[in-house]
């Protein structure tokens, strides 16, 4: 059987990532199964989460590759919404979403907005503090190897779907 596809969208809160996974779920041309940081964050408790954040996080975002992993396996296109930061908690992380999914068809595509924008967004949606953004990109991992890069603050989410779907799958 042939392995699905694993794209992961890695950018900073509030940069587009999950409005671009909507705009690829509305296609008719690709189906995605989704694993989103948001959603694997919810299989913890809110107690665990204020105790001891970034140990749980981490433990279920190595879950959620595994997770991937396993659709690619059984033949399922799937896309990560996600960010990779190298916290004490999952180093080397990079390199363990590497060693994962090694076996599996990866493209991961660089969802870049400027923080500036990305600030304004989260003051906007009110469920992220202003800064976030910002923080994240501070420990976000470095020399990660993109497929493919997407400007949100360029393009809407439609327009970056499109982009990503011309340059990792309707290759020549």
């Amino acid at each position: 059987m042939e392995k699905g596809r694993i794209i992961f969208l890695n950018g900073v809160t509030s940069a587009g990532k999950t409005s671009i996974v909507e705009a690829l779920q509305d296609r008719e041309d690709v189906f995605f199964y989704v694993v989103a940081n948001d959603l694997f964050q919810e299989m913890v408790g809110e107690r665990y989460l204020r105790d001891n954040y970034w140990k749980y996080l981490s433990e279920v975002i190595i879950m959620m590759y595994h997770s991937a992993k396993l659709y690619s396996d059984m033949g399922k296109n799937v896309i990560i919404d996600g960010i990779l930061v190298e916290r004490e908690e999952l180093k080397p992380h990079y390199l363990r979403l590497l060693e994962i999914l090694k076996d599996n068809p990866l493209d991961i595509v660089e969802v870049y907005c400027p923080l500036e924008v990305c600030r304004q967004r989260n003051i906007i949606r009110g469920d992220r503090y202003e800064n976030q953004s910002q923080e994240q990109y501070e420990i976000m991992a470095k020399d990660i190897r993109y497929s493919a890069r997407v400007d949100t603050s360029a393009c809407s989410a439609h327009e970056c779907a499109d982009q990503i779907i011309r340059e990792l799958l309707k290759k020549k």
